[in-house]
């Protein structure tokens, strides 16, 4: 059966990981056909946007798409390629694994952990406005429907991944209207999950415990912002961005992408690790259906990384993005 996938370049060195990742999906044999597409900052002076119609219109028809990361600009300019995508797809649940590695530079191990992240609401919605020259609100937005739908994707996936524990973030202790409606769901839906052991944590307490016992926790679910910041920690306790893969599910679709920046610094320099993308093609393909060619991708990136052969640099070794991703093909 053949798949039909929109591939998304990106910025910087995005089209190098996406390069490599590509390459990594058709080593497992799946046959994927490939909509190339384009988004970024090279887009403006072509378009007038970095995310033009032609892309939108590809994700629309083959409805998922594998996309290298995309530069935003700071403080001014179009909001985010990214936001924008989750809004018109309605990619409400943000899903990012951290996980230890053995070969790894790390202070921590057995780390085995999921992100499940609010992807639509949450000060990331962009209802905000000068009040005046001197003052600038940003308007903090929940809804029912958002709290319920991603608290229960959580639980569904614990049940479904057979993990055991599902902890909600929040910090209901100040914000009693929108974290308090986000925690009093979470209660009521955890009683309908028996099976799934849970708890919650105020989000400060919760950055505390992640740096001191990781190994507790299992599925964090989080609102957009606390969600944006704690996956990032985790990143951190498993070896960085490089390693760390993502998934935005929603109504319309799904896109797949790692949560690095598009390090255009080294962009063409041939030496960015290709990890984070390759581990979420292999998050496309289980969703695509194809459990055993993401698990064999996830297997021989094990493989590869606890071998400490052929590594690139930020994993302490001195292959390229490509030797790399040759490495993984030869081990699946």
């Amino acid at each position: 059966m053949a798949y039909h996938v929109t591939l998304i370049p990106g910025d910087g060195s995005g089209p190098e990981v996406i390069a490599a990742a590509r390459k990594v999906v058709e080593a497992t044999g799946v046959d994927i056909q490939w909509e190339e597409a384009q988004a970024g900052a090279a887009m403006i002076e072509k378009y007038g946007t970095p995310l033009p119609d032609e892309t939108i219109a590809s994700i629309r028809k083959t409805g998922v798409a594998l996309k290298g990361p995309i530069t935003t600009p700071v403080g001014t300019g179009f909001r985010s390629v990214n936001v924008a995508l989750r809004k018109t797809f309605d990619l409400y649940a943000n899903v990012r694994p951290a996980k230890t590695y053995p070969g790894v530079i790390s202070k921590f191990e057995n780390i085995d952990l999921v992100i499940v992240r609010e992807n639509t609401e949450d000060l990331y919605a962009g209802i905000e406005r000068m009040v005046d020259e001197n003052t600038a609100e940003s308007i903090k937005l929940f809804t029912r429907k958002g709290c319920e739908r991603i608290i229960r994707y959580a639980f569904d996936y614990a049940v479904r991944e057979g993990r055991k524990k599902v902890t909600a973030v929040h910090k209901a202790n100040i914000m009693k209207c929108t974290d308090g409606m986000f925690l009093d769901i979470a209660r009521e839906i955890a009683k309908e999950y028996p099976q799934i052991q849970f708890n919650d944590s105020i989000v400060d307490a919760m950055c505390m415990r992640l740096v001191m016992y990781p190994e507790d926790y299992d599925v964090l679910v989080c609102p957009n912002l606390y969600g944006d910041i704690v996956s990032d920690l985790c990143a951190g306790l498993v070896g960085g961005l490089g390693l760390t893969p993502s998934a935005n599910i929603g109504v319309n679709g799904a896109i797949f992408e790692p949560i690095h920046g598009s390090a255009p610094d080294i962009a063409g320099q041939h030496k960015i690790n290709p990890t984070a993308a390759i581990l979420s093609a292999s998050l496309m393909l289980a969703h695509l259906g194809e459990g055993k060619a993401a698990a064999s991708i996830e297997k021989a990136v094990e493989r590869v990384i606890g071998e400490g052969k052929i590594l690139t640099q930020d994993m302490g070794g001195t292959a390229s993005t490509e030797e790399f991703a040759e490495a993984i093909i030869t081990a699946l």
